[in-house]
């Protein structure tokens, strides 16, 4: 990937995007948020550095969103977490004046992005999305970014206690939805690939002589 700054990147300034920033911020902990913001810069950043074609504002909101359904007040215990943040995104959508396809299309590419890999033609969004949230929680890809990139967007929007928050949420999902995609997700060992995450290796420090890293938080 070519050299990229956080500078460079598109940072919508409409209402809707504003409004999502501050839904987010109300109802998510500092950890998650940053998860949700950092998660729109690796997407942004690997769309412009392949030239995918993607529309920013609809990326920055399904990003902030896409982990609502896990918050205690948008939880469901009918459906999975991420159909339930679609739902939250949907009606969001519908109050910010979005048409009917838009606010569709916002909660598709929230769903899609526990879903099977779909391709950037497809579904640019939605592609995008889904490959910057697996960077996140488990690192895959992480190596695509500029050493100096990865250490831009973790200064400005730290990880904090994103490990344990987020595999807490996803075992309590599986506990109670074994069906879905976080349930899946835990039984196969997201704990241990999250622990190799090596975006969060400046927080656990260097391994002491002869160590290796555990499975789990």
């Amino acid at each position: 990937m070519n050299r990229v700054t956080l500078a460079a990147l598109p940072l919508p300034r409409t209402p809707a995007s504003a409004a999502a920033l501050e839904v987010a911020r109300s109802y998510q902990s500092t950890a998650l948020l940053h998860h949700t913001l950092r998660s729109y810069l690796w997407a942004a950043a690997r769309g412009e550095a392949e030239g995918v074609a993607y529309d920013a504002e609809l990326l920055y909101v399904a990003a902030l969103f896409h982990d609502l359904g896990l918050v205690p007040a948008f939880d469901s215990h009918t459906v999975p977490f991420e159909e339930a943040g679609g739902h939250v995104a949907r009606v969001f959508a519908a109050g910010a004046g979005w048409p009917t396809q838009r606010r569709d299309r916002l909660a598709e590419v929230i769903v899609r992005h526990m879903g099977p890999p779909v391709a950037a033609a497809a579904d640019p969004e939605g592609h995008l999305l889904a490959r910057a949230t697996a960077t996140e929680i488990t690192g895959a890809g992480a190596d695509d970014y500029p050493a100096d990139f990865r250490s831009e967007v973790l200064e400005r929007y730290p990880r904090l206690e994103l490990a344990e928050q987020f595999l807490a949420c996803f075992r309590d999902q599986a506990a109670r939805k074994p069906d879905g995609a976080a349930a899946h997700a835990v039984r196969s060992d997201l704990a241990a690939r999250m622990a190799a995450n090596p975006l969060d290796a400046p927080a656990r420090g260097p391994a002491a002589p002869g160590s290796r890293a555990r499975p789990g938080p």
